[in-house]
């Protein structure tokens, strides 16, 4: 078995940055080198200041104060990082497409192959390539043709080995893992990335399959829980029209040991980096299969997602006596969910969207998104000048002055510090009447009802 001396990471984003600094954390034999082109990344990862990291995650500041500058290093030279490393792990960005066949399903692979093509050209010794980032099935076959066809003689060997991290709380699943999910072809391949992982992981917990059981099982896992909470997201509309409670028939249901309590929280919506990019994906996969049935029913979890997230801005606008032009809503959290400064596809941006289509004036207070983020974010979408964005978006770093003088309150992110607030003060400060609309069901109804505030949850 091949001893990993040294391991080299392509893309320091929120998998390749933690994972690599656990790994790190956990083989003080093993020299682990994270690069990315961007020099702004890898200079928040050197900072002195561990609080600017560029990926928050709770207790990754302890890991990377632990291992940087012993075993760990940030680097933007990729080159010297291929040519010195037994093992490189490729951790960029796969997007949706958003362009030419696939446009809005297929995940774009031009990172990926541009990693596989730099790593061609600089090898000089045999490598171990892993599979990081999330990828259709059978990406690995196109990874080791362009690699095997360089001609100079390096061999290669492919493992895929997928992230099943959720953001908020992404150090402690890599520090106890349910299970590490490793697929490959070559034994001894697969064994010398074991033993990286054995140095905190029990034997047991690591699993290991063929490359295309593990390529699809990344996009399976994330589609199954996205289903739940659908699902769940379903049953709140049935909830609201036949006087029933989410919460009560989650709570009902959950206890049934073969359904389970998790990710039966009804709220505005999923976001994040990958569940909607990997049902997307799974959805254009079978469709190029032909497997049209499998495509509709999968789809169906994306379409509810989006759903739940117009309903949730309607119902804003229908109460709030069917308009909202000039009106102040103050948005309680943009990231997608809590303790993560990850804004990718959150319900917030796409609720806040729908407001400003009707001419809605959105203050935003998020305890860690920073103004120039939500911008990018809106402008992104394209519906709307940057300057509309601007004149109609206001951004602060206190809740109080968001909520100042606001027609309604929209919480659409379960920060515990929302539960903290002054609401008695908040109501005073407010228009009448104060409105508040809970799309994470997090505050107290029966408070925020004894205080005069017209209260509205998901699913009530």
């Amino acid at each position: 078995m091949k001893n990993i001396r040294k391991i080299t990471c392509i893309g320091a984003g929120y998998v390749g940055g933690p994972t690599m600094s656990v790994i790190a954390q956990k083989n003080l034999n093993v020299e682990v080198t994270v690069v990315d082109l961007n020099e702004t990344r890898i200079a928040a990862w050197n900072d002195d200041d561990l609080s600017k990291l560029p990926v928050y995650e709770p207790g990754l500041d302890e890991v990377v104060k632990e291992a940087r500058g012993r075993n760990l290093f940030f680097s933007t030279d990729v080159d010297k990082a291929i040519d010195e490393a037994d093992m490189i792990f490729i951790s960029v960005n796969t997007p949706t497409k958003t362009y030419g066949k696939g446009k809005g399903q297929a995940a774009d692979l031009k990172y990926i192959e541009l990693c596989a093509r730099q790593i061609a050209a600089v090898a000089k010794s045999d490598k171990i390539v892993v599979e990081k980032s999330t990828l259709p099935v059978r990406t690995a076959e196109a990874l080791k043709s362009i690699l095997d066809n360089t001609g100079n003689g390096v061999n290669f060997h492919i493992l895929s080995n997928p992230e099943f991290l959720a953001e908020g709380t992404a150090v402690t699943d890599l520090h106890n893992p349910d299970r590490v999910l490793i697929g490959g072809e070559d034994a001894d391949a697969i064994e010398a990335l074991v033993s990286v992982y054995e140095a905190w992981v029990p034997r047991e917990r690591i699993l290991t399959t063929n490359l295309w059981s593990s390529e699809l099982s990344k996009l399976v896992a994330n589609a199954f829980l996205a289903q739940r909470v659908s699902s769940i997201n379903a049953i709140s509309e049935l909830c609201e029209v036949t006087g029933a409670n989410v919460d009560e028939v989650s709570r009902a249901i959950g206890q049934d040991s073969r359904i389970g309590s998790k990710f039966l929280k009804a709220s505005v919506g999923f976001g994040g980096s990958c569940f909607q990019k990997d049902i997307l994906n799974l959805v254009y996969i079978a469709r190029t299969y032909n497997l049209h049935a499998v495509a509709d029913y999968w789809e169906q979890v994306i379409l509810l997602n989006d759903h739940q997230k117009t309903r949730f801005a309607e119902n804003i606008i229908k109460t709030m006596y069917n308009t909202v032009n000039g009106k102040s809503i103050a948005f309680l959290g943009w990231a997608f969910k809590k303790d993560t400064n990850d804004t990718r596809e959150s319900a917030a941006i796409y609720v806040a969207d729908h407001l400003l289509a009707e001419e809605a004036n959105v203050i935003v207070y998020d305890p860690k998104v920073p103004a120039e983020q939500i911008y990018k974010d809106l402008d992104y979408l394209g519906t709307r000048s940057p300057e509309d964005n601007r004149r109609l978006v206001k951004v602060v770093n206190d809740p109080y002055e968001a909520l100042s003088g606001a027609h309604a309150a929209a919480v659409l992110t379960e920060w515990d510090e929302f539960k903290g607030y002054d609401w008695a003060k908040i109501k005073e400060d407010m228009k009448r009447p104060s409105f508040v609309f809970d799309g994470r069901k997090l505050l107290d109804r029966k408070q925020l009802l004894e205080l005069g505030f017209a209260y509205y949850a998901i699913g009530e």
